[in-house]
């Protein structure tokens, strides 16, 4: 199903928003819940849940090729107000080329719809590599695997649940 600005909308009750929640809670995380109008815009969804676009988490799924026959993939996580380096991923990862990942890959990989990916890889196919200047403040904010809620979440215990690789991937 398609919302308004053409974005895909997640239901209410996916399966990656309720194993999320239920790893939440096992792991004892301090988080809240936030409920709002559909958004999947980092800029805009940050309006909404009241806090700076910095500590959005903003989730880009990205195709690494090393040599002409094997691809990786990453998810990258930087800042809301921050572009993605894609050199500095590729150089990471000794890649010859890095790009945005093709939606219907993204999707696969990341188990939701664009707009609703989570700071967290369930696949492991999926590196996970985070920019270590969102992990400065106490909590860090990203739509829990659907446009209309929103979890905002304890830095260090998100450091914990995750267990990013943690590199310098936001463009200076």
């Amino acid at each position: 199903m398609t919302g308004e600005a053409g974005i895909a909308h997640a239901g209410p009750d996916t399966e990656l928003h309720t194993r999320l929640l239920a790893d939440l809670e096992a792991t004892g995380a301090r988080y809240r819940l936030i409920d709002h109008a559909p958004e999947g815009r980092t800029e805009l969804v940050s309006a909404l849940r009241g806090h700076d676009v910095a500590q959005a988490a903003k989730c880009l799924v990205v195709m690494v090729k090393l040599g002409k026959k094997q691809t990786r993939y990453v998810l990258a996580v930087v800042p809301g107000d921050a572009r993605l380096d894609l050199a500095a991923v590729k150089d990471m990862l000794g890649g010859t080329y890095a790009a945005f990942a093709a939606t219907d890959k993204a999707e696969e990989l990341a188990g939701s719809v664009t707009g609703t990916v989570l700071p967290i890889s369930y696949d492991t196919r999926l590196e996970l590599i985070v920019d270590p200047s969102l992990l400065c403040g106490e909590e860090l904010f990203f739509n829990a695997a659907r446009l209309d809620r929103s979890i905002a979440l304890a830095t260090e215990d998100y450091v914990r649940l995750a267990k990013p690789r943690v590199e310098r991937i936001a463009a200076a």
